[in-house]
């Protein structure tokens, strides 16, 4: 059975005299300030392959309070499952946080694991939303000045290289043929070992006259891997099993094979294109993980290559991050500017009265739609051609913009260091965007408890 909350008020642990503590409980009161978003992560929990299911059914899980609570410690912390399962397990004040009683047993990893990932990025996302209006409603956070830049959330993949991603293929594809092996007796030629040796061989390699031979090798393996993987998918899909069971189980085997084999086919392309045909292969065509080949490559400043995806963050006054947008491929930051504060307009009902942003976002074309939109003070940390006047009033209203633009560095860095936003270990770009708003929703729930407990000035 799931459920929304508990019927009856837990026999929780007494809170401890501790700062943190004390943040701790302004949180829990926050939250339970907000009743209704724990209906919306509830909705979620009873949702299975977009149907709803019986909520009396079933045998007694996590209420939706304490997946959405579990969360937040996980993300704050930056915790693993495994150490998210042993500090609810050990600690008296997450224990209270999460509501988890006396006579409660402390869930598993897998329990969390299997609770926390099935709320969707949209229900974090609007979760935040309602935060930040309640913000805005105990004057913590107006919305009149706002600050927009991007950085770049990484994806938990490695360097990606050429032979890298070959060696990738071949052993991921063996694997999976050695299991179809294993459960329905279906031989396969493995060509592992082979492909190991041409990869080290291509690492070590100290010249191009050394290293093309064994990338010709290496993709000839992996050819003849995907081919060996493709008929054993074929022998998966004519298999005839009495057992349901294992029917299933050769279907999702055979569509795993089919999956990888597509993306290896598309490693060796690139590859062949790129080493044998000394072609410039555009970044938006690559696949730099046959694990997790939503990741983009974003080039910053000519300087540094990062595998992951942009991210595009509005700031209050507060330091609260009243929004966050995930974007897809690697976006010029000039084509951004507009779409956030349009957003920022439908959260709080109206345009604000002050923008700053980087010099990347600066553009005629952007500062004339942002006037047009009624905000008074647009100011770009660049001025890239525009005048000053243009812009803002005067110079000391640019000036105090372009300093309070650079306030959002140290709220990024705050999120990326803190609620672990500097590498995401989420497989998936659905899961991908729900653990971005996960962290920004930790964040801004402990600095609204910050500015609560922070004595009048």
């Amino acid at each position: 059975m799931r459920q929304i909350v508990h019927d009856q008020l837990r026999l929780t642990p007494v809170p401890i005299a501790h700062v943190h503590a004390r943040e701790l409980q302004t949180m829990s009161a926050t939250l339970d300030a907000l009743p209704e978003v724990v209906k919306w992560v509830h909705d979620d929990l009873i949702r299975r392959a977009g149907k709803r299911i019986d909520p009396r059914k079933g045998r007694q899980g996590m209420t939706a309070e304490q997946v959405l609570r579990a969360l937040i410690i996980k993300q704050m912390n930056g915790f693993s499952y495994e150490q998210l399962a042993f500090h609810l397990a050990d600690s008296t004040s997450y224990r209270a946080f999460c509501r988890l009683g006396f006579d409660d047993q402390s869930p598993k990893k897998s329990r969390l694991q299997c609770n926390i990932k099935r709320v969707r990025a949209l229900t974090w996302e609007r979760i935040n939303g309602e935060l930040v209006r309640y913000a805005a409603e105990l004057r913590v956070e107006t919305g009149l000045t706002v600050r927009t830049d991007c950085t770049v959330v990484e994806s938990n993949i490695h360097q990606p290289t050429d032979s890298s991603l070959l060696w990738d293929c071949v052993r991921v594809l063996v694997r999976l043929q050695r299991r179809a092996q294993e459960v329905f007796g279906i031989d396969f030629t493995n060509h592992k070992r082979r492909a190991r040796r041409r990869a080290l061989g291509v690492l070590n390699a100290k010249s191009d006259a050394q290293r093309l031979p064994l990338y010709r090798d290496l993709l000839k393996v992996t050819e003849a891997s995907v081919a060996s993987a493709k008929s054993v998918a074929t022998a998966l899909g004519d298999l005839k099993l009495a057992d349901w069971t294992a029917m299933l189980q050769a279907a999702g085997l055979a569509d795993q094979l089919k999956t990888y084999c597509k993306l290896a086919q598309r490693v060796i392309e690139q590859t062949r294109r790129r080493v044998l045909l000394g072609e410039q292969v555009p970044a938006g065509e690559k696949v730099v993980s046959i694990f997790e080949p939503h990741t983009d490559i974003i080039v910053k400043d000519r300087r540094a290559t990062l595998y992951g995806h942009k991210i595009c963050l509005t700031s209050g006054a507060s330091g609260l991050v009243t929004d966050v947008v995930v974007e897809e491929g690697n976006p010029a930051d000039s084509t951004l500017a507009v779409k956030m504060v349009e957003r920022h307009r439908e959260r709080f009902g109206k345009a604000p009265r002050q923008v700053s942003f980087d010099g990347g976002f600066a553009s005629k074309t952007n500062l004339a739609e942002l006037k047009a939109m009624g905000i008074q003070d647009v100011a770009f940390s660049k001025h890239l051609g525009l005048a000053v006047a243009d812009m803002v009033k005067s110079s000391w209203v640019y000036k105090r913009l372009r300093n309070f633009r650079a306030g959002i560095e140290g709220t990024i860095s705050f999120v990326k260091r803190t609620f672990g936003l500097d590498r995401c270990s989420w497989s998936g770009f659905a899961s991908f965007r729900a653990y971005v708003q996960g962290s920004v929703l930790a964040c801004n729930l402990l600095v609204l408890a910050r500015h609560q407990l922070a004595p009048p000035s």
